[in-house]
């Protein structure tokens, strides 16, 4: 797989999120024309939560169409939910998904040079989007999660672009299979010291995988994915 499609871009600002309170910028509006696209990501675009989302390796968030259906079949409840924007995503993909691209792909995109630099790990305001109380946790286990890019070179990007692949340094790291190590072959201790010493790799995740291997334990989700008792609906 050498290309996808930009269906749609979207940018958001930081709004309360439902009636919960909690501040977030995952109601992203489509755009209809260019963009330009810096080192921390699409002009206009805002994140509520600087310390866990944006800055250079979460310059970009990218999710599949592909994904919808399957959401819509497991979740039919909330089957008006699973439409492009659903995830806060700036990139709305046709033609990949986290089985089709690997960390380190660098991607031309209109006229900007993007790279693959991790996968998104969802955090508890999934939950509120979705009105799901386990979505954050549904989306880590299924690693349906999107992924983000971090930009190489500015540009300009716009809907109905064509990603082109560059380069591919990592072909055995998929999306798909980083995500099954961290999230269900959990301890698999030389594919988390091959992911440790991958070039590129955000320090956050070199940091996970040896923490796993010099603990011999698995880090603790819940702060990240369970909903806290404040804004819980």
């Amino acid at each position: 797989m050498a290309r996808f499609d930009v269906l749609e871009l979207r940018i958001g600002g930081v709004s309360p999120l439902g009636s919960s309170g909690a501040l977030s910028a995952i109601d992203k509006h489509q755009i209809h024309h260019p963009l330009p696209v810096s080192y921390l990501g699409l002009e206009g675009d805002e994140q509520a939560d600087r310390k866990h989302h944006g800055g250079p390796h979460k310059a970009i968030h990218a999710y599949s169409t592909s994904h919808f259906a399957t959401w819509s079949k497991e979740l039919p409840d909330r089957i008006n939910r699973f439409r492009p924007g659903a995830f806060g995503e700036n990139l709305v993909i046709d033609g990949a998904s986290e089985a089709d691209l690997c960390l380190g792909d660098r991607w031309r995109i209109g006229s900007a040079v993007v790279e693959v630099s991790q996968g998104r790990q969802p955090c508890w305001k999934l939950n509120l989007r979705f009105d799901v109380p386990d979505m954050a946790r549904r989306v880590q286990d299924t690693g349906r999660t999107g992924w983000y890019f971090r930009v190489i070179e500015p540009g300009a990007l716009a809907a109905g672009d064509c990603g082109s692949l560059i380069a591919r340094p990592n072909p055995a790291w998929s999306l798909a299979r980083t995500s099954h190590l961290l999230y269900h072959d959990r301890m698999n201790r030389p594919a988390l010291a091959e992911l440790a010493d991958l070039p590129g790799l955000p320090d956050s995740w070199r940091r996970l995988a040896l923490a796993r291997l010099a603990s011999d334990t698995i880090e603790n989700w819940s702060r990240r994915v369970e909903t806290p008792k404040p804004y819980e609906e």
